[in-house]
């Protein structure tokens, strides 16, 4: 009532003061509001905002906030569409209420889910390709600058511009990146037994499933200062990222290495992601993890350790924020009493599962189980278990190294039954393989490194030119 009766005076003055001097209303108006810096906020430059301007204005407002609303729940949706979660965008757009909700956009978006998700089909069983990465080489003149070691990152390693480019071809060829857990699962029937039983993949029509994976992932064999990531950090957004040393000498974060570039490889190519699935990484642990080290024995996550600090869970010591990360190791035990390294190994692990990712055991020396004793074999498995799974979380997933399996049956393969490990991963060059076992799956996994694409490009004409991809500074 204050403000109208404001506006009443404000009115009878403008009256008078027209009356004298012969200006219109209008020009009236802009005299004052010019004078007064009001100039094009009011409705025909009144002076103030009337009850009648306050009305529309707050419609208006309030008007555009739903709008905003709307969009927002619309973008989310169609986010989660892109990447076939399809039930899940249709539960986002139920979130919507009232008016908005029968808005022609909302039911335009349902048709177009409800349509997506019928349109999968089943995929007729047959080979499901699993390639498999080495770490890469982000700076190809400090790598290979003719010292002792460049020889060794040529034949062993494969570049990231290399790793860009088997991507496009993947996803121009049709390839969708699946989780293994898609494939195949244990099911216990009503008497209590329980077998792999494959599952039917539905994928949108002309896809072809493949895996991808990162081998040991430790960085033991990088020298600092070659152009090669050394450790994986979280940025500020809780991201993982790698960091390396560039000729400057500084470290810097990015995509430099497998992790990274898929992770936004796919947000790019949302399509290229079945229902969010990531890759694998496999580690081992007496050289590490992710480039941080462990201790030599003894310390496992949630066990005290009195020279080690207490994490504050408030930083990231290589040199990244820790987002939204709790003060847990990925296994679910206090942070308190691990050294910096096993805190790290700890949250980027999170980080990675959080994100979709898959870490498999690679065994504690990344030796050759096939050699192995069987004692030597479990104590193997068992310290990866309680220095390794304790900080990253316990695996299903065994990547055989260097592909050195087990016997199918066998007393080690019981061993890795009876622990949890139901998807064994062995290396084939040329051939996928699979197998449904007693418990367990066998994948073949194709390595590609830098002799492969050079000496042996036939092993992946499926998937990608290997002569097309060289990087030219190899």
């Amino acid at each position: 009532m204050k403000r109208a009766g404001s506006g009443a005076l404000l009115a009878g003055v403008l009256s008078a003061a027209m009356l004298l001097s012969g200006c219109t209303r209008s020009q009236m108006n802009y005299q004052i509001a010019e004078a007064i810096g009001t100039v094009g906020m009011y409705e025909n430059n009144e002076p103030v905002e009337t009850p009648q301007m306050a009305i529309r204005r707050e419609m208006l407002e309030e008007s555009e906030s739903e709008e905003e609303a709307l969009m927002s729940v619309l973008n989310r949706a169609e986010a989660l569409a892109a990447g076939y979660n399809f039930e899940e965008a249709i539960s986002v757009l139920n979130t919507i209420e009232g008016i908005a909700s029968r808005d022609e956009r909302v039911n335009e978006a349902r048709e177009r889910y409800e349509k997506g998700d019928t349109d999968l089909v089943n995929w007729v069983d047959g080979d499901i390709p699993h390639l498999c990465f080495p770490t890469l080489i982000y700076d190809t003149t400090m790598a290979f600058d003719g010292d002792g070691k460049a020889s060794s990152y040529s034949t062993t390693m494969v570049t990231c511009k290399e790793f860009n480019a088997i991507l496009q071809s993947l996803y121009d060829n049709n390839y969708i990146l699946i989780d293994i857990h898609t494939i195949a699962a244990n099911t216990t029937d009503e008497r209590g037994a329980t077998s792999m039983e494959q599952l039917q993949l539905k994928l949108p029509n002309g896809k072809k499933p493949i895996v991808l994976s990162q081998d040991n992932l430790n960085y033991s064999g990088v020298t600092n200062g070659d152009g090669i990531a050394t450790k994986l950090v979280l940025d500020e957004d809780g991201r993982v990222k790698a960091q390396y040393t560039d000729d400057g000498g500084h470290d810097v974060a990015g995509d430099y290495d497998f992790i990274p570039i898929l992770d936004t490889f796919i947000e790019e190519h949302p399509d290229f992601s079945f229902r969010g699935a990531r890759g694998i990484v496999s580690v081992s642990g007496s050289d590490g993890v992710f480039g941080y080290d462990l201790p030599s024995s003894g310390t496992t996550a949630g066990s005290a350790q009195s020279a080690a600090p207490a994490d504050t869970g408030s930083s990231d010591t290589a040199g990244g924020t820790l987002a939204g990360v709790a003060n847990t190791t990925s296994s679910g035990g206090s942070m308190a009493g691990l050294t910096e390294d096993q805190q790290q190994i700890a949250k980027i692990s999170k980080a990675l599962t959080d994100e979709g990712w898959s870490i498999a055991c690679a065994g504690w020396s990344h030796s050759y189980m096939n050699d192995q004793s069987y004692e030597q074999f479990v104590a193997e498995m068992d310290k990866w278990n309680a220095q390794v799974g304790s900080l990253a979380g316990s695996s299903d997933i065994l990547f055989y190294p260097y592909g050195a399996e087990v016997e199918y049956p066998g007393q080690k393969l019981e061993y890795l039954l009876s622990n949890g490990f139901a998807y064994l991963c062995g290396l084939w060059g040329d051939t996928d393989f699979r197998e449904m076992g007693d418990r367990y799956m066998r994948m073949t996994r194709r390595f590609v490194d830098g002799y492969t694409l050079v000496n042996a490009p036939s092993y992946f004409t499926d998937f990608f030119a290997a002569g097309e991809i060289l990087d030219d500074d190899r």
